[in-house]
């Protein structure tokens, strides 16, 4: 008898690629989306959609109800002009309803999807793992302090109530059916024609077809309770954007922007959205974000779930191509 699983967050990234990706194993999909969420590029795919709203609780009991297994993938992600009560409701009190029903309707497994920022970044020489601890709470990000304190809650009903709950947290995913676009922000950056300047940072990368098996892997061998990193390649911005040239057929002159005046910069855009109280793209914590050496190791679920990442050139390949068949670019 086929699976049921509810996927949350089918509009984004993460969740078209999930969705595709857990169908074509055999996999019965039930989706939660907003009423007049845009699915198109999930079209050809067989799915019952409930619409309704990931912090009713009425809305998340219907859509749990009967599933064999849930995947939380929904979340709030802005990194700016977002008030933190929006990320408490969305990221945290969503995440409290999603576990409560997942308990109260025996569902065998919640496959948490967290952040890799709930974990401190190390340099690529000693990267983060599992192991770290929360180090980013001093920049104030409204999404990172959210998902740190959703990911507490995941951790404490399993140890208290028995949640059958498996924690995954990827990097920067790049790849296909970036609708919205997300992180394919950065690769449609990175092939623009034209004069570029780039953050001094950098981050880990990982195919977001590689995290889609993660999660189906965290299914079938994970431990309850333990907490998987889905990293894939640790590259510099100048790295990453080398990549994109690549791809585009070009090399445009580039220049690196200073951290320590990406986050001046930073400071007064957090100074002028606190005067003000409009929305500005860069506050410190997005500056402080950009300028960091964040990066991350996703050796603990090749070993224990036995991922093999794919090369971040087929990742960068697969979203350039997807947005140029889309007309993105």
């Amino acid at each position: 008898m086929e699976s049921t699983v509810l996927i949350t967050g089918a509009s984004g990234l993460l969740g078209a690629n999930l969705v595709r990706y857990m169908h074509q194993l055999g996999f019965k999909i039930r989706v939660l989306v907003r009423p007049g969420a845009h699915l198109n590029v999930l079209s050809d795919i067989p799915m019952e959609i409930i619409h309704g709203y990931i912090d009713r609780k009425e809305c998340v009991e219907e859509a749990i109800q009967g599933c064999d297994y849930v995947v939380h993938a929904a979340s709030l992600t802005t990194q700016w002009g977002t008030p933190y009560e929006e990320y408490k409701k969305i990221n945290i009190h969503a995440t409290q309803l999603i576990a409560r029903a997942c308990l109260d309707y025996k569902v065998r497994r919640l496959i948490y999807i967290s952040t890799a920022n709930t974990l401190a970044p190390g340099s690529k020489d000693s990267p983060g793992t599992e192991l770290n601890a929360f180090g980013l709470h001093h920049i104030n990000s409204g999404y990172i302090n959210s998902k740190y304190v959703a990911l507490q809650y995941i951790q404490e009903q399993v140890q208290q109530n028995g949640l059958p709950a498996i924690i995954v947290s990827p990097t920067f995913m790049i790849g296909r059916y970036d609708v919205k676009p997300s992180s394919g922000q950065m690769v449609l950056h990175g092939i623009k024609k034209g004069f570029m300047a780039y953050p001094s940072g950098g981050k880990n990368f990982v195919h977001v077809e590689d995290v889609c098996a993660g999660i189906v892997k965290a299914i079938e061998k994970g431990t309850i309770g333990e907490h998987y990193l889905l990293a894939g390649h640790n590259l510099s911005y100048k790295e990453f954007f080398r990549l994109t040239d690549q791809h585009a057929g070009s090399s445009r002159r580039k220049v690196q922007i200073p951290g320590s005046l990406l986050r001046g910069l930073g400071r007064l855009g957090s100074l002028v959205q606190t005067l003000s109280g409009r929305s500005v793209k860069l506050n410190y914590a997005s500056a402080y974000m950009l300028a960091l050496d964040n990066y991350y190791s996703g050796k603990k679920a090749e070993r224990e779930l036995g991922i093999e990442y794919r090369s971040i050139e087929l990742a960068v390949a697969d979203a350039v191509a997807w947005f140029r068949e889309t007309k993105y670019c």
